[in-house]
């Protein structure tokens, strides 16, 4: 829907300076309040699933909880591991928590609106650049220094495990992660979230001589290109089933094991805002953004004034609900897993399916080609992934049996296994042994 005439397009980059400091201070605290909402959200819901009451003595139904732990952290006494780099120890929660919140800066809440009490309009988001959505993956890629410093820096051997694997895993999955755009640019030639935005406004279908005006979202054209992101977004935020950097069953916490009081509130504070940062980017890219779902978009006045700032919230808050749902849901991966995933299976569909819509690009320019087919050969492209991961793979031989006098080589399965256990033979005992 555009926007009434009376309202004057304000384009980004001419508001005055007060607008400008009104914008960076609205974001900042709507990602701190987010992050608290959050934080009880997430312990509400799990508790729900398993059964349980959760917080709710602070405050009504317990929604002060977060600030009260919030304010603990900030008054705990911040401890100083001996043998720490304590420049870098001290930088590396700074270095991930300020990435996080520069990433908000292109993220479009709305259209043009009037400040209220003033005759001043402007667009609901801080700034927008050609490649606004290079930006954020740029910006969001900074955090993973500040990971791999903090457990470099904490002279301890789970703190430098728990970097190292999340080093790992972060540049994985980016990778998957940036393929999984690039049929959105294709489709929506730019790279700005605001006309990315703008080419998903709509589309009308035409069934027994009527035109039906449907959304145009990107999630249902490029259904595959939004199911890699999802996956790769769990995994770039270090989230379950995905928290492999952070296995307290193996690494304490990981690269936080050493951080205490506000570092290792910056660094939690870092996870929930890059987990709305991965939503909000979804919900621009693949979900039309702040623009109204259907049927509410038939409604004129739904994409104007301040509601579509309602519509962009419920749909990130989706997105949240669905991380606090595999939390609650699915257990932690082996790592060997996590990594097969990421490198065998979605980067090469992210490959297959660029080349598919590329090709449908090129020959609907040429021809009339139009996009049911290219909906048909996204869902045959999507049963034939889903058919290969169930293709049972070629067994591989039994490793743990070794002879007498061979050595035992750990690394012969492609990762490091213990050796086994020297077999034992017991006979079964009579029954007169038994009794006595």
């Amino acid at each position: 829907m555009s926007l009434p005439l009376a309202v004057p397009d304000a384009g980004v980059g001419h508001d005055p300076w007060w607008v400008v400091l009104i914008k960076v201070l609205l974001i900042f605290v709507f990602l701190v309040v987010l992050t608290l909402f959050n934080i009880w959200l997430e312990r509400r819901v799990v508790a729900r699933m398993q059964q349980r009451i959760g917080p709710n003595v602070h405050g009504p139904a317990g929604l002060l909880q977060s600030l009260a732990d919030g304010v603990k952290l900030m008054l705990k006494e911040d401890l100083m591991p001996k043998g720490v780099d304590r420049l870098v120890f001290i930088l590396a929660p700074a270095i991930v928590a300020i990435p996080a919140f520069l990433t908000f800066a292109v993220i479009p809440f709305g259209p043009t609106v009037k400040i209220p009490f003033t005759d001043t309009y402007t667009r609901l988001q801080l700034t927008d650049l050609p490649v606004s959505v290079l930006y954020i993956l740029a910006v969001a890629s900074i955090g993973i220094y500040g990971i791999v410093l903090g457990g470099w820096s904490s002279n301890s051997t789970y703190s430098l495990l728990g970097g190292l694997r999340s080093s790992a895993q972060m540049i994985s999955y980016e990778v998957a992660m940036g393929l999984a755009l690039v049929t959105v640019f294709l489709f929506a030639g730019s790279l700005s979230t605001s006309e990315i935005v703008a080419a998903q406004s709509h589309q009308t279908v035409h069934w027994f001589g009527t035109s039906i005006p449907l959304p145009g979202w990107y999630a249902f054209l490029l259904f595959p290109s939004f199911v890699i992101y999802v996956i790769s977004m769990v995994g770039e935020t270090n989230r379950a089933p995905f928290d492999l950097p952070e296995a307290e069953g193996e690494l304490v916490a990981g690269f936080l094991t050493e951080y205490s009081s506000i570092k290792y509130a910056m660094f939690f504070l870092a996870e929930y805002i890059n987990m709305a940062t991965v939503s909000a980017l979804a919900t621009t890219l693949f979900l039309g953004g702040w623009r109204a779902p259907w049927p509410i978009s038939l409604w004129d006045g739904a994409n104007s004034g301040f509601w579509p700032v309602l519509w962009f919230l419920g749909k990130l808050m989706c997105f949240i609900f669905f991380y606090i749902w595999l939390r609650g849901t699915l257990p932690r991966l082996r790592y060997d897993q996590f990594m097969k995933l990421g490198w065998k299976v979605l980067i090469p569909i992210s490959l297959a399916w660029i080349l598919l819509v590329a090709t449908v690009r090129a020959v609907g320019r040429e021809t009339n080609f139009s996009r049911t087919t290219l909906l048909i050969a996204a869902g045959v492209v999507l049963v034939i992934a889903i058919i290969s991961l169930f293709v049972p793979q070629k067994p591989q031989p039994d490793q743990t049996e070794v002879a007498d006098g061979e050595e035992f080589d750990a690394f012969a399965g492609g990762f490091p296994v213990p050796p086994p256990l020297p077999s034992r033979q017991f006979e079964p005992k009579s029954r007169a042994d038994s009794r006595g």
